[in-house]
């Protein structure tokens, strides 16, 4: 089965404008991704979905395909459906063009996975380490049942409890890495808008819960850091520091 990886990236982030051209020890930040999501499945199979022509440019100049798509697409996920019109796979993994601290191996596993369960959505997660806050809105917390199916996503802390007791010794959070096939992706836009829970969380894929879709959670090997607005800048840098000097 022919696997490929695609970064949707779009240039006009409300939270951070620019975002996947953020110099990041140098380097633009899509690049970290590609190059990451290339030691996975190979440089040929890595693809930036985009419609800004300075990001298809920047992605072109180092050796990687970009795939125009439109101005108008909802979400990352919505994309991805453009483009996978114009790439010929069994499987595409969004890889979020905003974690460049990704492990190649954790693409793999999501890979894998969706391989042994074509009718269902995968997506990884990861255990909230001592350095992070649950309350944070920016951290998308992972509610699955004890066979690692989706019950639910959001960016409040749970799950909740009514008895100090029964507090949850920890969370877990989304890890941006998910695997479809093309019908799941073309279902997925043809919903036509972003669905009522989804709007309300600004979670994508609570779109294919309200879509009665199985979603796969796969445990991913952690120290996942997101750039979601300028002051993450700086963890993210000290993380790839430190990766690079290992």
């Amino acid at each position: 089965m022919k696997s490929v990886v695609i970064i949707p990236a779009r240039y006009k982030s409300s939270r951070f404008p620019g975002k996947p051209l953020v110099p990041l020890l140098g380097k633009p930040m899509i690049l970290w991704v590609a190059e990451l999501s290339a030691e996975a499945v190979g440089r040929d199979s890595v693809y930036v979905a985009t419609d800004d022509e300075r990001i298809a440019q920047i992605v072109e100049a180092a050796g990687f395909s970009a795939v125009m798509t439109s101005s108008s697409a909802l979400t990352g996920t919505d994309r991805l459906a453009e483009a996978a019109r114009q790439i010929d796979a069994d499987i595409y993994i969004n890889v979020q063009g905003d974690e460049p601290v990704i492990d190649p191996l954790d693409i793999r596993k999501v890979r894998d996975l969706k391989r042994e369960n074509l009718d269902s959505i995968i997506n990884a997660y990861c255990w909230i380490h001592d350095g992070e806050d649950p309350d944070s809105v920016n951290v998308p917390k992972v509610i699955s049942n004890e066979q690692n199916r989706l019950i639910y996503m959001s960016r409040k802390a749970l799950p909740g409890y009514k008895d100090e007791k029964n507090a949850p010794a920890r969370y877990k959070k989304q890890v941006c890495i998910y695997a479809f096939t093309r019908e799941e992706l073309e279902a997925f836009q043809s919903f036509g808008r972003k669905s009522a829970l989804e709007a309300c969380e600004d979670i994508e894929i609570l779109r294919f819960l309200e879509m009665n879709k199985s979603i796969l959670m796969v445990e991913s090997s952690g120290g996942s850091l997101a750039v979601d607005v300028p002051e993450d800048v700086a963890p993210v840098e000290a993380a790839l520091q430190r990766r690079e000097g290992q």
